[in-house]
């Protein structure tokens, strides 16, 4: 996370700026105009990381046992007990998420979405 720095003239936050001469990014005032060089240590000027929950972005598909391109199998449902099952992989790829299976009843009532862990699955 970056410092928030301040300018040893005026005492005005400082912002980042781009030097298009040297390529560099360097940090401005906007008050006096005086600019900052940049060590190694600052270097990320913002970080925007989107959290999203797989199983809520297959929400968004409401009927996925009638998709033929979703793999079945032979596992019950366990709010409905029905016998058959849609299953995917996570397609979250952020490094602390593990990857997981999700799974869909593929009941016309039913519907219902859960997750295994892969390390539970595989055991």
């Amino acid at each position: 996370m970056s410092k928030i720095l301040f300018c040893t003239d005026c005492s005005n936050m400082l912002y980042p700026k781009e030097d298009s001469d040297s390529k560099m990014l360097t940090y401005a005032c906007r008050h006096c105009s005086k600019s900052y060089g940049i060590d190694a240590e600052h270097h990320c000027v913002h970080r925007n990381q989107i959290k999203a929950n797989p199983i809520a972005q297959t929400l968004a598909r409401v009927d996925l046992s009638s998709d033929p391109t979703y793999p079945r199998l032979q596992k019950e449902c366990p709010q409905c007990g029905f016998d058959e099952a849609v299953f995917f992989l996570s397609k979250a790829k952020a490094t602390d998420t593990t990857m997981q299976l999700y799974f869909a009843c593929c009941s016309n009532v039913c519907g219902y979405r859960w997750t295994v862990p892969t390390e539970a699955h595989n055991e």
